[in-house]
């Protein structure tokens, strides 16, 4: 076999030495974190999460709060929403009866009190409602910061527990 040059290199001779360069070790881009970079770190993290337990154990009372308010101003409407439809049908054959003024007057005031009850309870069940679903979440996710801040308890007690030091026995004479 022929060696082809060029500007007299064997042409066998430029590959192994392109081959060479691609197979050296490259300088790393990557820096090594330091010890207290990483444990400080590791304490913020603890940290916000602990926070954020507090905040979200915070979050799930208040709204808990909000949602027995919101429960009690639903059952008061219904049962005045009950009193009122019951207002009406007495007015209502009571005006049958007799048509005068204050018969009149009496089923008017009894339907628009009526309506104005409708309202406020339509307003209160959709409240009540975007309540409850904000309370799912919070609940759900308060749990898990709470499982996760256990846990890591849990972990920090394990590697934070004194080492026990074994002492050495004695070695034992062996008699012949």
């Amino acid at each position: 076999m022929k060696n082809f040059t060029i500007s007299h290199i064997p042409i066998y001779t430029i590959y192994s030495i392109n081959l060479m360069e691609s197979q050296m070790p490259t300088k790393s881009r990557t820096t090594v974190v330091k010890s207290a970079s990483l444990e400080k770190v590791i304490e913020t993290s603890l940290a916000a999460l602990n926070a954020a337990n507090d905040n979200g154990t915070k979050a799930v009372a208040a709204l808990s709060k909000i949602a027995k308010k919101l429960s009690a101003e639903g059952k008061r409407l219904s049962k005045k929403r009950a009193t009122l439809i019951k207002r009406k049908k007495a007015t209502t054959a009571k005006l049958k009866k007799s048509d005068d003024a204050a018969t009149r007057k009496l089923f008017k005031a009894t339907t628009a009190e009526l309506n104005a009850v409708r309202k406020m309870a339509a307003k209160s069940t959709s409240a009540r409602s975007a309540n409850t679903e904000e309370l799912r979440g919070l609940k759900a996710q308060a749990k898990r910061a709470k499982a996760y801040t256990g846990v890591l308890t849990k972990a920090d007690k394990i590697l934070n527990k004194p080492v026990k030091r074994r002492r050495k026995k004695r070695a034992s004479k062996k008699t012949a």
